[in-house]
């Protein structure tokens, strides 16, 4: 029986990228997408030419995803490994709508799922920071430890994390990445946020001399898409991946600090001369007009200043067996600033600021 591969989250970058890894490998496996009726026109448009793809439109906020009944005896027989990567990732996200895609749709996932006869794996996407305020180091094989949270982004997918980590008799692997950035052979990505926020806010500055921002000592994880390709489709398919939730993070982060000092001098070609209290940067971001001016959201201040320190050993022993590691930021971060340079006006990257 060929591997049947079914996934939410379709067609955004992650799992645009996921199917081509997987496809690549596995070239006798077929495709099913759950695909939001918002995004069929796109899907269309991108798997037009993929004999080996179907689209299903749905809706991981419904009872059976939203599928109709017809289609549900098919799927049951014949899907062997599912992707769930459909999330709400916005920091600035109200809680209701993070708490309906995330958590509900997250259950409703679990139990359709459930369901499938000759299910090998239950591939969910979460991420590191549902580890919310903890300080210290994390470990792969916690989750619930009294935490609060930053935003509703973190809480609603502790909640789906929680609910996923409860289920019996499916086989699943958890995955938690850092903060996903370009591929590090090209530097491609189709946002800008997370670390892209410290160039736009450098951008922003113009000709002014350029501060740090905050202490920044603290272990800022970064991690290129690529990394979190390979790891998946590695980790889906071994026998070492199954029950067990992954870091995947930079096992050797620079401290944020570093980060933003290496991001100033190879965008600006110099290093920050000055220092700004973190605390004032965000009172500054709070205000509407500022972070519409820097197209920096406040809630991306934050993690400048993350204390948590994420263990990834188990992740870095089993990928180990697959030869795939985790590159140093180093290396590829000029790739990353290079596209941004080319790509900063373009609209489709820049996220909306509230």
């Amino acid at each position: 029986m060929s591997n049947q591969y079914m996934m939410t989250g379709y067609p955004g970058f992650i799992a645009g990228l996921l199917f081509r890894a997987l496809a690549e490998r596995d070239p006798s496996a077929s495709f099913v997408f759950l695909v939001h009726p918002s995004q069929l026109e796109k899907a269309r448009e991108l798997t037009e030419a993929e004999e080996r793809v179907r689209l299903l439109v749905g809706d991981i906020t419904r009872e059976d995803l939203g599928l109709p009944a017809e289609e549900l005896p098919g799927l049951r027989e014949s899907i062997t490994h599912f992707f769930h990567l459909a999330a709400i990732y916005d920091l600035a996200v109200p809680r209701d709508a993070a708490y309906a895609v995330n958590v509900t749709g997250t259950e409703q996932v679990n139990r359709f799922v459930g369901t499938l006869n000759h299910l090998k794996r239950y591939i969910y996407f979460s991420t590191a920071y549902v580890s919310g305020d903890r300080t210290g180091i994390v470990k792969e094989d916690e989750l619930d430890c009294g935490q609060g949270f930053k935003n509703h982004y973190e809480s609603t997918k502790f909640e789906a994390e929680k609910r996923v980590a409860a289920l019996r008799d499916v086989p699943c692997t958890i995955l938690r990445p850092g903060v996903v950035v370009g591929d590090s052979q090209t530097g491609e990505t189709v946002k800008f946020d997370g670390p892209y926020f410290v160039m736009r806010f450098l951008d922003g500055m113009r000709n002014l001399p350029v501060p740090y921002v905050g202490k920044g000592n603290n272990p800022f994880n970064i991690v290129p898409v690529d990394y979190i390709l390979k790891a998946t489709v590695w980790l889906a398919h071994s026998e070492k991946g199954a029950n067990r939730t992954f870091h995947l993070t930079d096992p050797s982060p620079y401290t944020a600090r570093e980060v933003y000092r290496m991001i100033c001098e190879e965008l600006r070609g110099k290093a920050p001369s000055y220092s700004i209290p973190g605390k004032v940067a965000d009172g500054l971001m709070a205000i509407r007009p500022v972070r519409k001016f820097f197209d920096v959201e406040r809630e991306s201040i934050s993690y400048m200043s993350e204390q948590s320190e994420y263990d990834c050993s188990q992740a870095v022993s089993v990928l180990e067996e697959g030869g795939i590691h985790c590159p140093d930021l180093a290396s590829y971060l000029p790739k990353l600033v290079r596209y941004y340079k080319e790509h900063r006006e373009d609209p489709d990257k820049k996220i909306p600021i509230r």
